[in-house]
Parts: C-alpha cells; structure tokens; sequence
C-alpha cells in the first residue's frame, strides 16, 4: 500500500508498506524517517480517495490530452517559424562569420546592422561574456516532421 506521509517539519512524502499494520510497527520502532530532514516522528498525511475508473475513459482522455498537446505544440513551432522568418527577412546572413562580425559591430568597428548566421556554442558564451546583444534562432523541425 502506498502511503502519503508527514513529519514533525511538515516534510511530505510518499512510501510502500505491505500493509497498515507493517507501517505503524515500522513507524513505532523509528524505522520511518523523512527523506528530508531525517526525522523519525513521522505519521500519514491526508489522502484523496483512489477512484477506478474505466479503462476506456482514461485512453480516450489521454488521446484528447494527447491530441492538445501536439496542437499546442504545432502552433508554438509555427510562431517560431513565422518569427524567424521575420528576421532573416530583415537582416543579413553572415554564415560563419558572426562571431566576427557582432564582435566588430559591438566594438564600432563596423557599423550596427541587423545580421544572423552560425556561432558554436563556446563561441556565444564567449560573445554573451563580452557583453554583445544576440538571439539565438532555433532551428526548428518542419511541420511534417513533427508527427
């Protein structure tokens, strides 16, 4: 049987026991303690209720949370899509070069634009330590790619 327990701190958490029995004569002996704090004053929390339910509405109900999640999901990857779209729209694609390139637009020695391009990981840090403004754009899987 699954318990959900308290101790003296109001540290709550759950534990097995072959029965109620098991637990209070573990509980008694000072067998139980808090994964917490280690407290040995522990007794039962307040539990709801388990209700069965049937098998087929919990399957439909994970389908329709299932099928809402991926929805929401869907439209989160679109939003990304359509605001990185925006900005490759509206800047210029330094490729490999945009370390170099924000490096010298951070330091004035070229004039401020809007550009993007690819930077690894330790090559962002140390742009982010230097103090240049970036966004990182995600490269995002294609709809179709999704399910």
């Amino acid at each position: 049987m699954k318990f959900s327990l308290i101790c003296e701190h109001d540290h709550t958490f759950e534990a097995w026991f072959r029965s109620n029995d098991d637990f209070d004569t573990q509980a008694k002996r000072g067998f139980v303690e808090c994964p917490h704090c280690g407290s040995s004053k522990v007794g039962k929390a307040l539990m709801a209720p388990s209700v069965a339910t049937g098998r087929a509405k919990d399957d439909r109900k994970q389908a329709v949370m299932m099928a809402a999640t991926q929805a929401a999901q869907a439209e989160a990857y679109a939003k990304l899509r359509e605001l990185t779209a925006k900005v490759k729209e509206n800047a210029s694609d330094v490729g490999e070069k945009f370390p170099d390139e924000a490096r010298a637009m951070h330091y004035g020695e070229k004039p401020a634009a809007p550009i993007y391009g690819k930077a690894g990981r330790e090559e962002v840090e140390a742009l982010v330590d230097e103090g240049v403004e970036l966004m990182p754009l995600p490269d995002l899987p294609e709809p179709e790619e999704l399910n």
